[in-house]
Formats: structure tokens, C-alpha cells, sequence
């Protein structure tokens, strides 16, 4: 069964409407949330996500709701925190560990932390039982994919392409593909760029795709009320895990 992992920046509109669609996303089929942490400068993003981190920061977004919002929806589907590595240190590292081992998250995905700086905060991570994503991209020669992905948790997140997230480039990726399962059997899941209309054909390599974009735009629809939006990403994302799986 191929896999699902869902991004929705946390706290837009508000906390309890980030719950209430998180727990349709599960019903729907999502197998992962990842729980997007608001902040100024999202640089691995496209203007769609980028403009909820910022609309979700004018409406006064805190931390301590990111953590109050996961012990309602841990429980629920696999979470993950998705942030820049800025609030991370900012708020400090033990805190996250500790607030996300309260309230049952799975581990952190922060893309501008590089692999040789992430070292340096794994073994503090995955000694509580947590996991720190591991990024592979088709930048990466062979020899880096392999130190990459050796010690991968949860999932690999294999970047579509060199950019920042909605753009929908396209590159050939059957080497990087072929490289990262050469030296891993940790799930690979396809990022960056993927929606309803292309999820069946981005799949066919991997174990599962990452959607935020596509979900974060229906955030942003001023003509559509709470209940419409979360009943409309729901649907999208029934959709999405109905083809990658026919």
C-alpha cells in the first residue's frame, strides 16, 4: 500500500479548525500529517505555503499551540513536526523533544538543516525514540545518497527537483531512485510538486508521496467557509491516496 503524507500549515485559520481537519485527513486516508510550524522565511517554499506561514504568524501563532494541537492529533494519525531549524533552536531543542514525546509525535522534518549539520542533533533525537527525516535530492552524487540514507528513520523525503515546493518542475529521477534503495530499505517518498493530477504517475518508483501545496491552496480560499475547506481537502486527499494505490 502506497503511502500518504499530508502538510497543512498549523494554526490556519485557527487551532481547532487545524484539528478538525487533521482528523478528517485521517479518515480520508492520509497516513502522515505533516503539521507545518509557521515562520517568517520559509525558504524551501512557494509563495502557496508561504503565504499561510505568514497570514498564521499576523494571527498572533505561538509554539505552545503547536503543542497543544498534537496531543489532540497524534493519537489520531502518524505526526510530524515540518519547521526551519529557527524556532527549533530558538525554543531549544530538549523542548521540542520533550513536548513531542508528551504528546506522541513520530519526529521533526526541518529542510534547511543539512545532513552534515543534522548530525550533530540525531543522536539527542533518536535517543528519544524520535525521528529526524533525512532529505535526498537529484543534486546528490552517489556517495552522498549512500552516507544519507544508511541510518534513515520513519522515511526518506527524496526532493522532486532542485527549487521550492509547488513550482511542479520535473527531473528524471530513476538514478537517485535507484541509488537511495541500493543502500536502504527505509520507505522513500516523493516530495515537492505533487498533486491530484500527477500523484499515480509520481508514485510508480517510490513508496508514497508528500502533498502540501495542493492542500494549503484550499487554506487560502476566502469564498469557501471551515467546513468547506476541510470537507474539499478531505476529498483531495481520498482522491490522492486512491490513485497512487489503483
Amino acid at each position: 500500500m502506497k503511502k500518504l503524507v499530508a502538510y497543512i500549515t498549523s494554526s490556519y485559520p485557527d487551532s481547532n479548525f487545524t484539528i478538525d481537519l487533521s482528523h478528517k485527513l485521517a479518515e480520508a486516508g492520509a497516513d502522515y500529517l505533516e503539521l507545518g510550524v509557521p515562520f517568517s522565511d520559509p525558504v524551501a517554499d512557494g509563495p502557496v505555503i508561504e503565504a499561510a506561514n505568514l497570514k498564521a504568524l499576523q494571527n498572533g501563532f505561538k509554539i505552545e499551540q503547536l503543542f497543544k494541537i498534537s496531543k489532540e492529533i497524534a493519537p489520531v494519525i502518524n505526526t510530524l513536526w515540518m519547521g526551519y531549524f529557527n524556532p527549533f533552536y530558538h525554543k531549544g531543542l530538549d523542548n521540542f523533544i520533550k513536548e513531542a514525546k508528551k504528546s506522541g509525535v513520530k519526529g521533526f522534518i526541518i529542510p534547511d538543516l543539512p545532513y552534515e549539520e543534522a548530525l550533530k542533533y540525531k543522536p539527542q533525537i533518536e535517543q528519544s525514540k524520535l525521528s529526524l527525516i533525512d532529505f535526498v535530492a537529484p543534486t546528490d552524487s552517489k556517495e552522498r545518497v549512500s552516507k544519507i540514507v544508511k541510518d534513515a528513520k520513519e522515511f526518506i523525503y527524496m526532493v522532486a527537483y532542485a527549487g521550492i515546493t509547488g513550482s511542479g518542475k520535473s527531473e528524471d529521477l530513476k538514478e537517485l531512485i535507484s541509488n537511495v534503495k541500493e543502500y536502504s530499505n527505509t520507505p522513500l517518498f516523493i516530495g515537492f510538486g505533487v498533486n491530484a493530477k500527477n500523484a499515480k504517475e509520481k508514485v510508480q518508483d517510490v513508496d508514497g508521496v508528500i502533498v502540501g501545496s495542493e492542500f494549503v491552496k484550499v487554506l487560502l480560499e476566502n469564498n469557501l467557509n471551515h467546513t468547506q475547506k476541510i470537507d474539499k481537502i478531505a476529498s483531495i486527499a481520498k482522491e490522492i491516496k486512491d490513485k497512487i494505490n489503483s
